[in-house]
Protein backbone atom coordinates (compact mmCIF):
# COMPACT_ATOMS: atom_id res chain seq x y z
CA UNK A 1 0.00 0.00 0.00
CA UNK A 2 2.84 2.08 0.72
CA UNK A 3 4.55 1.96 -2.67
CA UNK A 4 0.98 2.58 -4.24
CA UNK A 5 0.48 5.72 -2.52
CA UNK A 6 3.72 6.86 -2.72
CA UNK A 7 3.17 6.05 -6.73
CA UNK A 8 0.23 8.16 -6.45
CA UNK A 9 1.36 10.75 -4.75
CA UNK A 10 4.49 11.61 -7.37
CA UNK A 11 2.19 11.12 -10.03
CA UNK A 12 -0.50 13.90 -8.69
CA UNK A 13 2.91 16.49 -7.40
CA UNK A 14 4.09 15.89 -11.30
CA UNK A 15 0.88 16.45 -13.11
CA UNK A 16 0.26 19.61 -10.95
CA UNK A 17 4.10 20.92 -11.76
CA UNK A 18 3.10 20.13 -14.98
CA UNK A 19 -0.15 21.59 -15.37
CA UNK A 20 1.22 25.17 -13.11
CA UNK A 21 3.99 25.64 -15.59
CA UNK A 22 6.46 24.57 -12.46
CA UNK A 23 8.74 21.98 -15.36
CA UNK A 24 8.69 25.03 -18.39
CA UNK A 25 11.76 27.35 -17.32
CA UNK A 26 10.69 29.97 -19.41
CA UNK A 27 7.40 29.98 -17.04
CA UNK A 28 9.62 30.36 -14.27
CA UNK A 29 11.89 32.79 -15.70
CA UNK A 30 8.84 34.92 -16.78
CA UNK A 31 8.41 35.10 -12.88
CA UNK A 32 11.24 35.94 -11.26
CA UNK A 33 11.94 38.44 -14.65
CA UNK A 34 10.51 41.53 -12.24
CA UNK A 35 12.45 44.15 -14.17
CA UNK A 36 11.33 42.68 -17.75
CA UNK A 37 8.16 40.86 -18.90
CA UNK A 38 7.03 39.79 -15.58
CA UNK A 39 4.86 36.99 -15.21
CA UNK A 40 2.80 37.00 -12.09
CA UNK A 41 0.81 33.62 -12.55
CA UNK A 42 3.62 31.49 -10.52
CA UNK A 43 2.70 33.43 -7.49
CA UNK A 44 -0.68 31.99 -7.56
CA UNK A 45 0.36 28.46 -7.58
CA UNK A 46 2.55 29.04 -4.48
CA UNK A 47 0.38 31.03 -2.78
CA UNK A 48 -1.93 27.63 -2.99
CA UNK A 49 1.15 25.60 -2.25
CA UNK A 50 1.86 27.65 0.91
CA UNK A 51 -1.66 27.14 1.79
CA UNK A 52 -2.33 23.50 1.33
CA UNK A 53 1.14 23.02 3.49
CA UNK A 54 -0.09 25.36 6.35
CA UNK A 55 -3.27 23.26 6.55
CA UNK A 56 -0.95 19.92 6.09
CA UNK A 57 1.49 20.71 8.84
CA UNK A 58 -1.30 21.82 11.03
CA UNK A 59 -3.24 18.70 10.89
CA UNK A 60 0.46 16.54 11.11
CA UNK A 61 1.41 18.60 14.12
CA UNK A 62 -1.74 16.80 16.06
CA UNK A 63 -0.60 13.09 14.83
CA UNK A 64 1.27 10.29 16.17
CA UNK A 65 0.84 8.52 12.94
CA UNK A 66 0.73 9.35 9.53
CA UNK A 67 -2.67 8.08 7.38
CA UNK A 68 -0.80 4.78 6.50
CA UNK A 69 0.77 4.09 10.14
CA UNK A 70 4.36 5.62 9.71
CA UNK A 71 5.56 7.64 12.47
CA UNK A 72 5.13 11.45 12.11
CA UNK A 73 8.73 12.64 11.29
CA UNK A 74 8.22 16.65 11.41
CA UNK A 75 11.37 19.09 11.40
CA UNK A 76 12.30 20.13 15.06
CA UNK A 77 14.62 23.15 13.92
CA UNK A 78 13.93 26.33 14.17
CA UNK A 79 16.98 28.70 13.88
CA UNK A 80 17.63 30.75 11.17
CA UNK A 81 21.84 29.99 10.88
CA UNK A 82 24.22 30.84 8.14
CA UNK A 83 23.83 27.48 6.68
CA UNK A 84 19.92 28.04 5.85
CA UNK A 85 20.99 31.08 4.55
CA UNK A 86 23.26 30.18 2.68
CA UNK A 87 21.45 26.71 0.77
CA UNK A 88 18.66 29.69 0.29
CA UNK A 89 20.76 31.78 -1.70
CA UNK A 90 22.25 28.74 -3.51
CA UNK A 91 18.88 27.54 -4.32
CA UNK A 92 17.69 30.90 -5.64
CA UNK A 93 20.83 31.84 -7.73
CA UNK A 94 20.37 28.15 -9.74
CA UNK A 95 16.58 28.55 -9.52
CA UNK A 96 17.08 31.96 -10.94
CA UNK A 97 19.97 30.49 -13.63
CA UNK A 98 18.06 27.33 -14.79
CA UNK A 99 14.52 28.13 -14.24
CA UNK A 100 14.14 24.75 -12.40
CA UNK A 101 14.19 23.42 -9.05
CA UNK A 102 14.53 19.81 -7.83
CA UNK A 103 11.25 18.55 -8.37
CA UNK A 104 10.12 20.22 -11.92
CA UNK A 105 13.84 19.40 -12.84
CA UNK A 106 13.13 15.78 -12.31
CA UNK A 107 9.82 16.11 -14.15
CA UNK A 108 11.17 18.32 -17.05
CA UNK A 109 14.26 15.36 -17.18
CA UNK A 110 10.83 12.73 -17.54
CA UNK A 111 9.77 14.86 -20.30
CA UNK A 112 12.87 14.37 -22.20
CA UNK A 113 13.88 18.05 -21.77
CA UNK A 114 17.21 18.73 -22.60
CA UNK A 115 18.38 21.63 -20.33
CA UNK A 116 16.91 18.80 -17.31
CA UNK A 117 19.76 16.94 -17.79
CA UNK A 118 22.46 19.39 -17.18
CA UNK A 119 20.28 20.65 -13.94
CA UNK A 120 19.59 17.18 -12.71
CA UNK A 121 23.56 15.49 -13.19
CA UNK A 122 24.75 19.21 -11.76
CA UNK A 123 22.33 18.86 -8.69
CA UNK A 124 23.26 14.94 -8.04
CA UNK A 125 26.83 16.26 -8.19
CA UNK A 126 26.14 19.11 -5.79
CA UNK A 127 24.95 16.80 -3.52
CA UNK A 128 27.12 14.25 -4.01
CA UNK A 129 30.02 16.85 -3.07
CA UNK A 130 27.75 18.28 -0.08
CA UNK A 131 27.48 14.72 1.63
CA UNK A 132 31.30 14.36 0.79
CA UNK A 133 31.97 17.49 2.75
CA UNK A 134 29.63 16.28 5.41
CA UNK A 135 31.22 13.22 6.39
CA UNK A 136 34.90 14.68 6.15
CA UNK A 137 33.49 17.29 8.89
CA UNK A 138 32.10 14.46 10.84
CA UNK A 139 34.97 12.71 11.07
CA UNK A 140 37.37 15.83 11.70
CA UNK A 141 35.04 16.38 14.86
CA UNK A 142 35.29 12.80 15.95
CA UNK A 143 38.85 12.88 15.80
CA UNK A 144 38.88 16.06 17.95
CA UNK A 145 36.88 14.46 20.49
Amino acid sequence: MYVFTSLLAGLVFGLGLIVSGMANPAKVLGFLDLAGRWDPSLGLVMAGAIGVGIISFAVAKRRMQSFLGAEMKLPKARDVDRRLVGGGLLFGIGWGVAGFCPGPALVALGMGETKAIVFVVAMVAGMGIFELLERRSAARQATAA
